[in-house]
């Protein structure tokens, strides 16, 4: 494909090149040695002061090791042959780590008047030093912690690591064309169906072709959670995600049943999109346009359309989009070895989030700038709350991506003509699926997987993945025999485990917030919302939520956010009846 607009990465923020960062592993290797020497078996004996002097000097070591970190992953993830690039500083940023890794261990072991004491006196890692005592019951010993540090290089993650190189190394043959990843899923929104059932076959093909790595790799991946879970014991093998996330189960059981309780949205849906194209639906046919034309847009169009719902929304978004745009925290187009997807890594307060796109064209791809673009402003502003506190758990990092995708889909809705605006609902409600109800099915099948004891078979996997979707479609939409397996590419069951709910979860809360943010009853919420972004990982979701008068806890408030999709989804059937009349 060509383009003219592209833009990539300027990796300097961290080090300006490898030589520099060659250079830095000693340096960081010292303090980090220095730091062990001058405190481990020490805490206990500290004053508040020197407690504070010493948290503060164990945030700057790991935001060395995590600047380490980020450079090596983003090397990698642009070219994903480089993996003993990688490789080679994960070891040296574990042996590093070792000496560190007592810290947390240390502080948890202290007698609880001390560790009321800090805690009160380093306001600002309260909820961070909160959050290790909320944890203390699933670590494990120090000498045992350092040996599951030191092993993790040829754990889950070295199987992590085959599994991106493996997809990024995918050739798929699509009639004289040899595609990507990336290229050939663009397909599944082509106008032309017989396209689009091309391009689910190629692609089933070379998944087929992989089934016994991709299947191998899962089962290790199911080992290794079920190992972790009897370790440290876990309730459930779902818990430790949760206990990340700062949401409790019957938090995250509310929002699945409220979800799995409504997939007659999605049957709903379908049997109008069917009417629409005249056809009896398949897995290929999910994404196809109910228009004819437009489907594709131009990278700078795209990008344009973004910035400016940011600046309609607010100054502060688009000056830290366009800066992103102008100083290479952008990588926007596919390349040969580059890894699929996209995302917006944090990196470290003292540089600034990297954007990974694989922008095809699509017209949904402006959507995914977006997205991603919405975790870098989130990322961007939690900064100055510092490393220890930016990170924020996965609802409400989801929260800030979808929130900016509603902002682009607001604004388009005010300057599209009838038949572009009827695209666009039908775009946006397919989206929303998605991200909700798609994300569901895929707990639900993780849930499935991760309760039966042994390895599973690829039709194993297979028979789950099919009733677990057909859930969501009934008969609105047939799946194919190759839809079976495609279950084997999803990233998510591979790198983070029971991660998915968290767009379900993000997505009904976006739904509820940028309903009140519409509604205009709130006049300060652009105010309070920035405010939100910025306090990052400082505070619960829970306490972040609240500032705009909503309980995550009440059975209720997921209701607001499927009452808007109802909205959504009566608005577009209200434009398709006058269509037809």
């Amino acid at each position: 494909m060509s383009h003219t607009l592209e833009h990539k990465w300027d990796l300097s923020s961290l080090f300006k090149s490898e030589k520099d960062i060659q250079d830095y592993i000693p340096k960081l290797k010292k303090r980090a040695k220095d730091y062990e020497k001058k405190y481990l078996n020490t805490l206990e004996s500290l004053k508040a002061t020197e407690f504070q002097s010493a948290i503060t000097e164990y945030e700057s070591i790991i935001e060395g090791i995590s600047g380490v970190m980020t450079y090596a992953f983003l090397v990698f993830a642009t070219d994903t042959k480089r993996g003993d690039f990688y490789a080679k500083y994960e070891l040296l940023a574990n042996e590093i780590e070792e000496s560190i890794v007592f810290f947390e261990i240390e502080f948890c072991q202290l007698e609880e008047k001390k560790q009321k004491e800090f805690i009160k006196y380093s306001q600002k890692y309260a909820h961070y030093l909160q959050g290790l005592l909320d944890k203390k019951a699933h670590q494990l010993t120090l000498a045992e912690e350092k040996i599951l540090l030191n092993t993790s290089p040829v754990g889950v993650g070295a199987f992590s690591r085959l599994f991106d190189e493996h997809l990024a190394s995918l050739k798929i043959r699509y009639e004289d064309k040899v595609l990507n990843e990336e290229e050939i899923l663009a397909l599944l929104h082509h106008n032309d169906r017989d396209i689009r059932k091309k391009a689910q076959k190629c692609f089933s093909k070379e998944l087929q072709k992989s089934s016994f790595l991709l299947t191998y790799i899962l089962n290790m991946v199911r080992k290794d959670l079920g190992i972790q879970t009897k370790l440290r014991s876990y309730d459930k093998k779902e818990s430790f995600r949760h206990i990340d996330n700062q949401i409790t189960q019957k938090s995250v059981d509310s929002m699945i049943d409220t979800v799995n309780a409504n997939f007659s949205f999605v049957h709903r849906y379908y049997r109008v999109k069917s009417k629409i194209l005249d056809l009896t639906l398949r897995d290929y046919d999910r994404y196809a346009p109910i228009m004819s034309d437009g489907e594709n847009i131009q990278y700078e169009e795209a990008v344009q359309s973004v910035l400016k719902a940011f600046k309609n929304f607010s100054p502060k978004f688009y000056e830290i989009a366009k800066n992103a745009l102008k100083n290479g925290w952008v990588d926007s187009h596919p390349k040969d070895g580059k890894r699929g997807g996209a995302f917006s890594h944090g990196c470290i307060p003292s540089a600034h989030p990297y954007v990974l796109l694989n922008f095809t064209g699509n017209r949904r791809d402006a959507f995914t700038i977006a997205h991603e673009f919405g975790h870098m402003i989130h990322q961007e502003l939690s900064k100055k709350v510092g490393y220890l506190n930016m990170d924020t758990p996965l609802t409400t990092a989801e929260t800030a991506s979808v929130f900016a995708e509603m902002l682009l889909f607001d604004d388009l809705k005010n300057s599209l003509c009838a038949d572009e605006l009827f695209g666009i609902y039908a775009g946006k409600i397919e989206d929303i699926f998605s991200t909700l109800f798609r994300q569901v099915v895929m707990t639900n099948f993780e849930r499935r997987i991760h309760d039966i004891e042994g390895e599973l078979k690829d039709k194993d996997f297979d028979k789950i993945w099919r009733e677990e979707n057909e859930k969501m479609f009934d008969t609105s939409l047939k799946l194919t025999k190759n839809y079976d397996r495609w279950w084997s590419y999803i990233p998510h069951f591979i790198h983070s485990p029971f991660y998915c709910y968290s767009y379900s979860y993000g997505q009904l809360l976006v739904l509820a917030l940028f309903g009140l943010y519409k509604s205009g009853k709130n006049k300060d919420f652009v105010n309070i919302y920035i405010d939100f972004l910025s306090r990052g990982g400082s505070e619960s979701p829970k306490e972040l939520v609240a500032r705009f008068g909503f309980d995550i806890e009440s059975k209720d408030f997921w209701k607001i956010g499927i009452g808007e999709i109802k909205k959504m989804l009566e608005e577009f059937e209200r434009i398709y009846n006058e269509r037809i009349k």
